[in-house]
Formats: C-alpha cells, structure tokens, sequence
C-alpha cells in the first residue's frame, strides 16, 4: 500500500495524476483527430484527381491523358528474383510516374509538356478548320450541279 501512494505522489509530481485524467484524455483525442486528418490526406494524395495541393486544375489535356500513366511498384530488396526482373524490365530507370510502356527521361520539363499540348491542341483547330472549309466548299459545288463524292 505504501508503494502505491508512493507511485500515485510521483506520477502527481510529473503530470499524471488523477486530476490530469481529463488534459491527457482530450492530447489523446487531439492526436487521434489529427493522425486521422492527416491519414485522410495522405489516402486522398493516393488516389487524387487534383495532385497533392494543387491549387490550379489540371488542364482538361491533361486528365485526358493521366489513363496513360501508371505507377511503378518496387520490389522488396529482399526478393532477389523479383529485383532482377525488375532490373531486367528496365524499372530502375526514368522516374517513378511514366508512361505506360516507356522509360521516361528526367530532362523533359513541365514548359515542355505545354508546348506539346499547345501544337496538339493546334493541330486539332486546324483539323476542325480545314473540315469546316472543305464541307462548305462540297456544299456550294452541289448546290451549283456538280457531282462531288
């Protein structure tokens, strides 16, 4: 009985007696709150459509295209044959977000990706255009009598 009110003063000197029930108890809820929200963000980062903190969207390019992406599982450095094959495949170079099926070099840069987008987006409105013109075109030489295929 002696050890125990001994124990009970000491952990009073330190801040764990009975009276302190309440202060622990809400640090407990706090981090198990906190731990929670930050579990939350770290599965939302995993499975985004926005990226991690973005606050510009993505370009609508852009989410058309992130079907063509994949993410690349290492091995566990202990399995030797899976480290090999994924040596062999070629997995340890490029980045670890690339394309399916292609090593991607570091040196392509995000100014790059937009030029890219920009002429695609280009040629698709030259395309459009060049349509719209030829239709126009079909139209007025039926209309004057003459047979276009």
């Amino acid at each position: 009985m002696v050890k125990l009110t001994n124990t009970q003063k000491f952990l009073k000197k330190i801040g764990l007696g009975k009276e302190d029930y309440y202060f622990w108890k809400q640090i407990g809820k706090a981090l198990l709150s906190t731990y929670a929200l930050f579990g939350v963000a770290w599965l939302w980062n995993e499975t985004s459509p926005l990226g991690w903190w973005t606050l510009k969207p993505r370009p609508k390019e852009e989410q058309e295209m992130a079907n063509l992406y994949e993410r690349r599982k290492f091995p566990y450095p202990g399995d030797k044959e899976a480290v090999e094959e994924f040596i062999a495949s070629g997995g340890t170079l490029g980045t670890t977000i690339g394309p399916k099926g292609l090593i991607e070099s570091d040196d392509k840069d995000a100014e790059n990706f937009q030029k890219k987008l920009q002429s695609k987006k280009f040629e698709q409105e030259s395309l459009k255009l060049w349509m719209r013109m030829r239709k126009e075109v079909i139209s007025e030489l039926q209309e004057k009598g003459f047979d276009v295929e």
